[in-house]
């Protein structure tokens, strides 16, 4: 039976979407139906593979609900990324990465999610074509892929809840190497060998951010004790 819905989120517009209200149960379940059918198209066939017409058939649902969720099947892929990531992510807090210090942690991690989009090519290529074609109207879906991806390098260097502004920057270069290294990868263009040694000499970037944090915490410690003595030694020359 083809399901006919009338979704929370019906704009393709950032603006609606983000004041748009959340999904019901039944919405939700709706959703991750026709994600699992574009994952399993993209499985066989590739970006090429991904028709909207076939995700609805697949998912059965209405070709005009679906279009409605996503409007057009790059919104649809990336979605997808998200979700594939968000999956990552469970598995990886289930068994966390062992490395000595953070940037060894999120540089196994990024290699496991990289294990991972390899185990799948097809699909790894479709969701990875589909961000270099991403316009400003799939915004919405790029940034909630960019937010899965810190959500898991964050978890990866010990869960930090306030990270400071240059960890974050730290990470944003890491994210862009980490996409940068899979899509030349899927392109025939560098060997998992030199991924491998491009993640892990980016990760140091996170550890050199920890030991610049480090240093300013000692420094303003320091500063604070000084000014101590100082008063102290005012109040008693």
């Amino acid at each position: 039976m083809i399901e006919v819905d009338r979704p929370a989120v019906e704009s393709s517009g950032p603006a609606h979407r983000s004041s748009a209200p959340p999904l019901t149960e039944r919405q939700r379940e709706r959703r991750r139906r026709i994600l699992r059918a574009t994952a399993q198209l993209a499985c066989r066939g590739g970006f090429e593979a991904v028709q909207m017409r076939e995700v609805a058939e697949s998912s059965q649902v209405a070709l005009g609900t679906l279009y409605r969720y996503f409007p057009s099947k790059v919104h649809l892929l990336v979605a997808t990324m998200q979700d594939q990531l968000e999956r990552l992510h469970c598995t990886l807090r289930k068994s966390p990465p062992t490395g000595e210090t953070a940037g060894d942690r999120v540089a196994q991690t990024l290699m496991r999610a990289f294990g991972a989009l390899q185990r799948e090519p097809r699909l790894a290529e479709a969701m990875a074509r589909a961000l270099t074609f991403a316009d400003r109207s799939v915004s919405p879906e790029v940034d909630q892929v960019s937010r899965q991806t810190t959500a898991i390098v964050l978890d990866a260097m010990g869960g930090l809840e306030n990270p400071t502004p240059e960890q974050l920057s730290a990470v944003r270069v890491v994210e862009h190497t980490w996409l940068s290294t899979l899509i030349t990868w899927l392109a025939g263009r560098t060997s998992l060998a030199q991924v491998r040694v491009d993640i892990e000499t980016v990760c140091r970037l996170i550890d050199l951010t920890e030991a610049g944090t480090a240093r300013a915490g000692t420094a303003r410690a320091g500063t604070a004790r000084a000014g101590t003595a100082r008063a102290e030694a005012a109040e008693h020359p």
